[in-house]
């Protein structure tokens, strides 16, 4: 089964699977390591860690592609791309649905916010009218070269509209061909509960620590019926954190005594990049060939 096939499977069964976000291979590869079963390549922390900005709609098509094919190159885990707004109108998200498909992204997600975007947990957020979106979904859906390429379509109509609102557009994001909608930051459990229950299609759920979505367990979102459990940016701020405490000592004491236990060693590093694969190459190719004539 195919990395995209697998992961349109698994949200099928509706079983809350849980999905981090990496913004890096680094980060995929480690998300790999521990045993997940897909990756999200999370449009906020690539903003973050790449360009050291906020999420409101600066990073480019070009340095998404370049960041899904980084991570495709090292991990066989299927990778849900964040798309944003698909960088324009319909015929732009044309251009990213063949150009992230050829990078090798097994779904990508598109959402409703007018352009330039922001964070979905940001205040100021706006969103285009539905028709334009369920124009663009059509778009998308009309122009993935193979059905196991999976569209999902987010909705941040709630803040503005209201919920009934927001699944509304979801409802008419399905019937355009979404193959999964995502309404984004529901204010209580009640309305994160509502979401599944009223939506026929897999539901995604985001988890963000300091956002406005209440958390929930994955045992709890799996009995409400979500299909995907985001984590888009834990292994970020968890990074950030790490970072600051760290370099925080470094600075401080002028060396590391204090934090060394916070430190990967050398050798799980190395590990993690994938060294022994490369030295394996490399012996391989060194070796001279033996001349049998």
């Amino acid at each position: 089964m195919t990395g995209r096939r697998r992961l349109k499977h698994v949200l099928g069964e509706r079983r809350a699977v849980l999905v981090p976000g990496a913004p890096n291979a680094l980060t995929a590869r480690i998300i790999e390591d521990l045993g997940f079963e897909a990756i999200y390549l999370t449009g906020a922390g690539l903003a973050n860690t790449s360009l050291g900005v906020p999420d409101i709609g600066l990073v480019t098509l070009t340095e998404l592609v370049d960041a899904t094919a980084a991570v495709t190159a090292v991990t066989a885990l299927p990778l849900i791309v964040d798309a944003d707004t698909g960088f324009g109108n319909a015929l732009n998200v044309v251009r990213t649905v063949r150009a992230l498909e050829r990078a090798g992204a097994a779904a990508i997600q598109l959402e409703d916010q007018v352009a330039p975007k922001r964070c979905g947990h940001f205040e100021g957020k706006e969103v285009i009218p539905a028709a334009e979106m369920v124009s663009k979904l059509r778009a998308a859906v009309d122009t993935r070269s193979s059905k196991d390429f999976l569209v999902i379509a987010r909705t941040d109509a709630r803040a503005i509209e209201g919920l009934d609102a927001a699944i509304a557009r979801a409802q008419s994001y399905a019937e355009a061909g979404a193959d999964l909608t995502f309404v984004e930051a529901p204010a209580s459990l009640d309305e994160l509960a509502a979401i599944p229950r009223r939506l026929l299609v897999p539901q995604v759920a985001n988890m963000v620590v300091g956002g406005k979505t209440p958390l929930a367990s994955q045992r709890e979102l799996a009995a409400m019926g979500y299909g995907l459990v985001l984590y888009a940016n834990a292994a970020l701020q968890a990074s950030v954190l790490a970072m600051q405490e760290v370099l925080g000592a470094l600075r401080k004491d002028g060396f590391l005594a204090r934090v060394q236990d916070r430190l990967a060693s050398f050798t799980d590093r190395q590990r993690v990049v994938g060294k022994g694969e490369w030295d394996a190459l490399e012996a391989r190719f060194s070796s001279p060939i033996s001349d049998k004539g």
